[in-house]
């Protein structure tokens, strides 16, 4: 496992994704805080605003991961698929980037920097704010800024829990976890 600390290269392909079999299961209760309504949230493009500014008129979805550490690379695709599903829907799906500045977000993300909401979160200011000890996390805010569900570590059943709650309140068709492709479940990096 790679530590926080250390800074390997940014690409989400280099990292071998473990098969489920390798794994156990991992059990993990739903975690997170209600974020400050003043907490600022700058996106790779565009203006930045607080939270509360961003859920003005939709809730958001949002995938905390930390693209220095293999364990977020494996659940990148995972989260991409989980984020296109709620695209279309009521709500503001986006990736924070948790250590990474804009330029290593952007080469982290590859192509997908224009694909979605992105806010890179180099000092962990955001990840902090929401209470989260471990990433990958998966973490679905209300319009008044409390935290309806979240999930850390990737667990398929919690994050299940999450999208399903949020596919419910939506009125919408959200993903089935995992599929074929998605990792085994794995305890996730420290957050912060």
């Amino acid at each position: 496992m790679v530590e926080a600390t250390e800074r390997p290269p940014l690409t989400n392909t280099e990292a071998a994704v473990p098969r489920a079999e390798e794994w156990s299961r991992v059990d993990c209760a739903p975690v997170a805080s209600n974020p400050p309504a003043d907490l600022q949230l700058q996106p790779l493009t565009g203006k930045g605003f607080p939270i509360s500014a961003w859920l003005v008129q939709y809730q958001l979805l949002l995938v905390a991961l930390d693209p220095f550490t293999n364990e977020s690379a494996w659940a990148f695709p995972t989260a991409k698929r989980v984020l296109a599903s709620f695209e279309e829907a009521d709500c503001r799906v986006g990736l924070i980037l948790a250590g990474a500045d804009a330029d290593e977000s952007r080469q982290f993300l590859g192509p997908n920097a224009q694909e979605f909401l992105c806010f890179p979160d180099p000092d962990r200011t955001i990840v902090r704010a929401f209470g989260l000890e471990r990433v990958p996390a998966i973490i679905h805010v209300a319009s008044d800024g409390s935290v309806v569900n979240a999930a850390e570590d990737w667990n398929p059943d919690a994050w299940q829990t999450v999208t399903d709650e949020l596919a419910r309140m939506m009125r919408w068709t959200g993903p089935v976890l995992p599929d074929s492709r998605d990792p085994g479940s794995f305890i996730g990096t420290k957050a912060s």
